[in-house]
């Protein structure tokens, strides 16, 4: 693997944890403000998408495209991305009748991949810094 991937890759990880944070921070700090948990968590997961279209656009993959084709590409990624990890649920425990956090396990590992595939070759492959 060329050693710009491993970079893009680091990067990616790092934007990854600072969108869990901010999914995780927004929706604790709402909760404690009295806002039920699901409209908390509703609102941090929103904020973690803008932080993780923010920082994939510029930092991560660097790229030129504009942000109405980028964040239209990267918001149908997401959608790709909930519903993979909504039928890796469904098949997990209702199907197979696993235990939920052995299958979340599963799609939490499965979901990285296939955003990170769908935005470095679709969503930001404009231009991509070689760097």
């Amino acid at each position: 693997m060329p050693t710009t991937d491993l970079g893009r890759l680091f990067r990616y990880a790092i934007s990854g944890g600072a969108s869990a944070a901010t999914h995780f921070g927004v929706g604790l700090a709402l909760t404690g403000a009295g806002v039920r948990p699901v409209v908390a968590s509703t609102a941090g997961f929103v904020a973690s998408i803008a932080v993780s279209y923010a920082l994939q656009h510029a930092w991560v993959f660097r790229s030129s495209a504009g942000h109405a084709v980028a964040g239209s590409k990267f918001l149908t990624v997401t959608a790709a991305a909930f519903l993979l990890n909504t039928a890796v649920l469904w098949v997990g425990t209702e199907l197979l009748d696993g235990p939920f956090a052995l299958v979340q396990a599963v799609a939490l590992v499965a979901i990285p991949v296939l955003n990170y595939t769908l935005n470095s070759r679709w969503t930001f492959a404009s231009v991509l810094d070689k760097s």
